[in-house]
């Protein structure tokens, strides 16, 4: 079984598909955990609709896609914030794809296409909620700091220097 990540246009059928099994599954958790209940399907039609990821496009951002053998099986996007800062954000692998080493390769991939773009550092920021993520970006070097945003759901704020 091989990984292989590539760039993939924001608004492929890909791109789509692996975005709303992003935003259902971190949608669903939050709702379950803090009002018991998954996210209402229409307000999930309208976050979609709202983030179009057009801001992970070249020439500022990259989407980037996880195959495991050939399937699409996860996805990592990068935009720039200014010239030397990008920001790691929809880092997301299907749940039957996680613990096979495609999430630590997706975030290296992601790493390059800063340093592609110019950037010197990556931040990112999560939710507590969200332990898994936490202790992968931890085990590839992240260090938590300060809020650099003042986003509702962001509860973790970490940054790596990428030179």
């Amino acid at each position: 079984m091989s990984w292989t990540v590539s760039p993939e246009s924001h608004d492929s059928p890909v791109a789509a598909a692996l975005w709303r099994a992003y935003y259902t599954e971190v949608s669903d958790r939050w709702y379950l955990l803090h009002e018991g209940r998954r996210t209402d399907p229409a307000e999930l039609e309208r976050e979609i609709a709202a983030r179009s990821g057009a801001d992970l496009a070249p020439p500022g951002g990259r989407l980037l896609v996880a195959r495991h053998d050939g399937v699409p099986a996860g996805t990592a996007g990068v935009r720039l914030l200014d010239a030397s800062t990008a920001e790691l954000t929809r880092v997301f692998l299907y749940e039957e794809m996680r613990g096979k080493g495609g999430a630590a390769l997706l975030v290296a991939a992601a790493e390059d296409a800063a340093r592609a773009l110019g950037a010197g550092r990556m931040i990112l920021d999560t939710r507590g909620d969200l332990v898994e993520a936490r202790a992968l970006y931890a085990r590839l070097g992240y260090r938590e700091t300060e809020p650099h945003n003042g986003d509702r759901y962001a509860e973790h704020w970490f940054t790596k220097p990428l030179v």
